[in-house]
Order: structure tokens, then sequence, then C-alpha cells
């Protein structure tokens, strides 16, 4: 997926705020924070959707684990939020799966 801005991201081509990394999980600062906390947490390996990454159940399982870490850390006791936008009309924007981590103030709901 030479034209994936995350696989670049995966493979130091564009330089990122990485706050997490293994062999299978990248976790990074988001640009465009929408929380004073705003992760995105994506395998290295490129799958367009959660749809598509459902059929490796130990890597959406290692996307969450790691999303839901990292939210535990920065949201502390107070919570946090998990979303994963899945194609056009789910509002996903990058043709990537990755799991957007939100804390740092109080959700809103229904979200848009």
């Amino acid at each position: 997926m030479s034209e994936c801005i995350f696989c670049k991201i995966a493979a130091g081509e564009i330089r990122a705020a990485v706050v997490y990394r293994d062999d299978r999980v990248i976790a990074i600062e988001d640009l465009n924070p929408q929380a004073p906390t705003h992760l995105l947490v994506m395998p290295v390996a490129h799958y367009d959707t959660l749809a598509d990454a459902a059929e490796d159940g130990r890597l959406t399982s290692a996307l969450v684990a790691v999303a839901s870490r990292l939210g535990r850390e920065r949201g502390g006791a107070r919570g946090f939020r998990l979303v994963v936008n899945t194609g056009p009309q789910g509002g996903q924007t990058v043709g990537h799966v990755h799991v957007h981590v939100l804390a740092g103030r109080a959700m809103t709901w229904p979200p848009g």
C-alpha cells in the first residue's frame, strides 16, 4: 500500500509522534486532536477496515488491548472512549483500520 499514509508512518517514511510500537501494532498522537488526549492505534500491516482485520482475531484483540491500556494510562479513573470508524458511511477518512483513543474531557452522546 505505497500510498497509504499510515503504512508510511509504520514504515518510518513519515514522522509521527509514536507513543507505542510492537511488531504488530503502532500508536501515534493524532495531528488533529478532538480531545486533550487523541491517539490512533493501528496495525503495522495494512487492512482497509475493521471488517477486513476482523478475520485476524489476534490482531483485533491486540488493537483493543493496546488502545485500552493507553486509554487507562491517559484517561485514568475518569475514563476514555475508543472509536473505530468503518467505511465512508461510518466516517472513516483514512483507508487503514485504526482505533481512536479519546480522553481528558467528558464525552457526549450521541457522538454525531
